[in-house]
């Protein structure tokens, strides 16, 4: 199968162009909930490939607002690449989402969505089953810890989740960082400097103020509510046994649109099946 027959053609993918800000893409991170946008450069000759976004740069970098400082590399494919190349790459790069240029402009993108939907179709393999795919390293929290405490738990542990666990460590829920994206906004403000740092970090928000002097500068923030994280939860949890298939697992991601099920046996939390563990199948 090739990557042509999987990827979103290039009429339809949304980029976002240079100049711009960081607002133009947490438009389409928010109120579609892509998990990153190309960036292009109008030209006389069209549109160029630049680079792209994702929302962990928005996140990591929240006072940088300038797209062309956000914007950076990451490995293209061409339409007539091999899909399960393509996936291993993905695997291999941690890399969710692949632009498909030829001549600096985009063709199409592909997504670990692209290629999971390919698996819960049976275009191609999904028959290992998810108990030899699954991590058993899973990033838990608390119900009752404050969200921004658990998008520091999930930015340290590097990955899109956090599942919640209740006062009998039972499974409660799981968070992700689109739910985290969804409520997070953008403060603009004021801060006075001094002569060193100018503030510690406030409890619950970002800041990134550099001493430039005794004067005021202006500050960005992202800022997210400090409430349990209880409130911002899935918990009407779909999960999967270890003898499940991939293909099973897809179809199941999918219909719910999620990109990540806990792993159980019996009413016991073993792992979790993340949709880039799925691309894994295809090379095993």
């Amino acid at each position: 199968m090739k990557v042509a027959d999987a990827m979103t053609p290039g009429e339809e993918v949304v980029t976002v162009s240079l100049p711009g800000t960081r607002d133009d893409v947490l438009e389409y991170l928010q109120e579609r909930g892509f998990s990153s946008v190309p960036v292009v450069k109008e030209t006389d000759d069209g549109s160029t490939y630049r680079g792209l976004i994702s929302r962990e740069d928005l996140i990591k970098h929240p006072d940088e607002d300038q797209l062309a400082v956000l914007v950076r590399e990451v490995p293209t494919a061409s339409a007539d690449d091999d899909l399960e190349e393509v996936a291993a790459m993905m695997v291999a790069e941690d890399a969710r989402r692949i632009p498909v240029v030829e001549d600096g402009e985009i063709e199409g993108i592909i997504t670990v969505t692209d290629v999971v939907r390919a698996i819960a179709r049976g275009d191609i393999d999904g028959e290992t089953q998810v108990g030899d795919l699954a991590s058993r390293n899973v990033n838990t929290t608390y119900i009752e810890v404050p969200l921004p405490v658990v998008e520091r738990e999930i930015f340290y542990a590097n990955v899109p989740y956090a599942v919640v666990l209740d006062k009998e460590a039972s499974l409660a829920g799981i968070v992700t960082e689109v739910d985290i994206i969804e409520v997070a906004r953008v403060v603009e403000g004021e801060a006075g400097t001094g002569d060193s740092v100018a503030n510690q970090d406030d409890e619950w928000m970002w800041e990134g103020i550099k001493a430039v002097g005794n004067r005021y500068i202006p500050t960005r923030n992202v800022e997210i509510p400090a409430e349990p994280v209880s409130k911002f939860m899935t918990d009407n949890l779909e999960t999967v046994s270890t003898r499940a298939s991939a293909k099973d697992a897809a179809q199941m991601m999918i219909r719910e649109d999620i990109e990540q099920i806990p792993l159980v046996s019996g009413d016991e939390l073993i792992g979790i099946v993340r949709d880039i563990n799925l691309l894994e199948a295809l090379y095993e």
